[in-house]
């Protein structure tokens, strides 16, 4: 059976971080190990292009990009730097209004020294919960992070995400991980949605204490009527798409230091911004929190379609000009 790219991908994302080795991994899911390292090679030395199945280079001769495109990507790439090749070549066909592959953004910045190596991040299926949502609010997911403040001491942040649109509804810094932080985080998070007496979605969390308490449990159903989900215990892939957005936010938001809580506050608040209105995500066709969960990522998408056709005709008639061109010199 032939895989699609973005199985290759998915594949090497687990075999590189399993905890139980290349070899043992490769052979539960049934990958030789040969086939492996070929993907794996290729993916290194050429990205997303390397995994494509093999085609006769006159093939793609014709959908030559221009140079003036190339020099675009390059100066995007050095003006934006935290930008992959994938978030880089929509945030050009979006605002720029210059449709380019991802393939072929990656292309341009490695011939440029612009990439050393891939950043293997992808979603694995086990981070997903079980029934997926169809619709903004038809789940939240919430959970507590922590983070420790110089002089301080530990604080805590109460998040509520879209399951559907990844979106970050609300979130808030707490002292403490108590019932109440919860009630207030979901209180506001209602209030920030405008959220209609029978649009209440299902709240999921893990089992924390203040998450199965009966008092946030009545608390819940009395004011809302909301239904509350909770993992299975010792399995935190449940919630997994809030537990990934806590690492992505920390990898980040950890790089500085802090000696107060509003100093902690702003940064949250600067990264929160790009997650939901900035940052591109694969799982959602490439679009950001903010397009999905406002309902303007149809739109966008077939705009996009709309660049690509543009952009197929505009590169195939000059092809077919150049090559009128050089016929002419030869006779």
């Amino acid at each position: 059976m032939r895989l699609t790219v973005s199985e290759k991908q998915e594949i090497i994302h687990m075999v590189t971080r399993s905890e139980i080795g290349i070899n043992r991994t490769l052979r539960e899911i049934g990958i030789n190990k040969s086939t492996f390292y070929n993907w794996y090679h290729a993916y290194s030395e050429n990205g997303v292009e390397g995994l494509l199945p093999n085609q006769r280079a006159s093939n793609r001769q014709w959908n030559s990009i221009p140079q003036a495109q190339k020099n675009l990507v390059v100066k995007l790439a050095l003006d934006y730097p935290d930008l992959s090749s994938r978030e880089l070549a929509y945030k050009i066909t979006d605002e720029q209004q210059i449709f380019l592959s991802e393939s072929s953004v990656y292309r341009i910045l490695k011939a440029r020294g612009l990439i050393t190596a891939p950043a293997h991040i992808f979603l694995s299926a086990a981070d997903e919960f079980t029934d997926k949502t169809g619709f903004v609010h038809q789940m939240w997911q919430t959970d507590f992070t922590y983070f420790k403040i110089l002089g301080w001491g530990w604080y805590y942040l109460s998040t509520v995400l879209d399951d559907y649109s990844r979106y970050i509804v609300h979130w808030q810094l707490c002292s403490t991980m108590k019932v109440d932080d919860v009630k207030r985080t979901v209180d506001l998070a209602i209030k920030k949605a405008r959220l209609m007496t029978k649009q209440k979605p299902r709240l999921l969390s893990d089992n924390g204490s203040c998450y199965i308490a009966s008092e946030l449990k009545l608390y819940l159903k009395d004011n809302y009527q909301m239904q509350q989900v909770h993992g299975k215990p010792n399995h935190p892939q449940t919630q997994g798409k809030i537990e990934r957005y806590h690492r992505t936010m920390k990898n980040v938001v950890k790089l500085d230091n802090y000696f107060t809580p509003e100093e902690l506050e702003a940064a949250l608040k600067k990264f929160v911004y790009r997650y939901n209105n900035e940052r591109y995500h694969e799982s959602l066709n490439n679009l950001t929190p903010a397009d999905v969960y406002f309902g303007r990522g149809e739109s966008i998408l077939k705009e996009r379609e709309k660049l690509k056709k543009i952009a197929i005709i505009n590169r195939r008639n000059e092809h077919q000009k150049t090559k009128l061109t050089t016929n002419k010199q030869f006779h």
